[in-house]
C-alpha cells in the first residue's frame, strides 16, 4: 500500500469528476500576469476565497482587485452575461460609502449585471451568503464583511466552500484583516494599493496592487503553490492583470488639503529665504 500513490490517484479522480460536472469550461483560472503564472498559481472556480485590506483604508484597492478577479473567474469572460451577487454589510457601506456604477464600469464589469443583497450584521451576511451560493446560474458572489465576526469562523467558511463546490459559483470572502482569524478557504490574498504608471498627458493610469498570496491550498492538479508578492496592473479591456515594476524610489504622498511644499514659492531650488534669530 502506497499512500503517496493512492492520494494522487483520489485527487486525479476528484478532477474528473468536476471536469464532469461543468463539461467545457477550465475548473481554474489564472490572474493573466507573468509573475504569478510563472509562480504555478491557477485558482479554482467553484471555490471560496479570501481577499484581505492591509489595512481598513486599503479596502477600496481590496474591492477592486476582488472585482477583477471575478471577471477572471467568470467561466465565459468578462463578457459572461450571468449576474454578480455581491453580499453586504451595512457597516461596510458607512465607512466606505455606496457603490459606485461608473466605478464599476471603469473596471470593465456591467453595473447591469450586478445583484446587491444588504444585511444587518456578520451572521446575516452569511445566511444571506449561504442562500446565494447554492443558485447556480450566478456569474460570482463577493461577500463583504465588516470586522471579524464570531460567525466567521472554520465551520461557516467550510460550509460556504462546499456549497461553492457543489454549485459552481466561484465565491470570495471581502474584509479588512483587523484580526487574523483561520477560515477555509482554497487561496487568501492580502491586497493594498499600489502607484499606477501614469498615462499620457500626466493623467491617472490604471488601477494597480500590491497582492500577496498567504494562503493557496494547491494549483491545479492539487500541486503545492507557494505564496508570492506582486505589483499588478488591471486592464479592463483585456479582462486581465498585467506586471508591473515597482518604482525606483519611494513616493511619498503629499496629504490632501495641504500645500505641497516642494511648489511652494519659499522651496525653489536656488531662492534665498530669510532666517529668524532663534536667539
Amino acid at each position: 500500500m502506497d499512500p503517496i500513490r493512492d492520494v494522487a490517484a483520489l485527487r486525479q479522480m476528484l478532477a474528473g469528476l468536476e471536469a464532469e460536472r461543468l463539461p467545457g469550461v477550465d475548473q481554474y483560472f489564472s490572474l493573466g500576469a507573468a509573475g504569478p503564472e510563472a509562480g504555478g498559481v491557477r485558482l479554482a472556480r467553484g471555490a471560496l476565497h479570501e481577499v484581505q485590506a492591509v489595512a481598513n483604508a486599503d479596502m477600496p484597492a481590496a474591492t477592486g482587485f476582488v472585482l477583477a478577479l471575478a471577471q477572471r473567474a467568470r467561466p465565459g469572460g468578462a463578457g459572461e452575461g450571468r449576474p454578480l451577487v455581491w453580499v453586504r454589510q451595512d457597516m461596510a457601506e458607512v465607512e466606505f460609502g455606496r457603490l459606485d456604477a461608473p466605478g464599476f464600469a471603469a473596471l470593465g464589469l456591467d453595473p447591469a449585471r450586478l445583484l446587491l443583497v444588504r444585511a444587518r450584521d456578520g451572521a446575516e451576511v452569511l445566511r444571506a451568503a449561504g442562500d446565494a451560493v447554492r443558485c447556480a446560474g450566478l456569474g460570482g458572489l463577493l461577500i463583504e464583511i465588516w470586522g471579524t465576526p464570531k460567525a466567521l469562523d472554520l465551520t461557516a467558511t467550510r460550509r460556504l466552500g462546499l456549497r461553492a463546490s457543489s454549485s459552481g459559483v466561484t465565491s470570495f470572502l471581502l474584509h479588512a484583516a483587523a484580526q487574523p482569524a483561520p477560515t477555509a478557504v482554497a487561496t487568501r490574498w492580502r491586497v493594498a494599493p499600489a502607484a499606477s504608471l501614469p498615462l499620457e498627458g500626466d493623467a491617472p493610469g490604471a488601477p494597480a496592487f500590491r497582492a500577496t498570496l498567504l494562503r493557496h491550498r494547491g494549483g491545479e492538479g492539487g500541486r503545492p503553490v507557494e505564496g508570492g508578492d506582486w505589483t499588478l496592473e488591471w486592464d479592463h479591456e483585456a479582462c486581465t492583470f498585467r506586471d508591473l515594476d515597482p518604482l525606483s524610489r519611494a513616493v511619498v504622498p503629499v496629504p490632501a488639503g495641504r500645500p505641497d511644499r516642494a511648489a511652494a514659492p519659499e522651496a525653489r531650488r536656488g531662492d534665498v529665504l530669510a532666517l529668524r534669530r532663534a536667539g
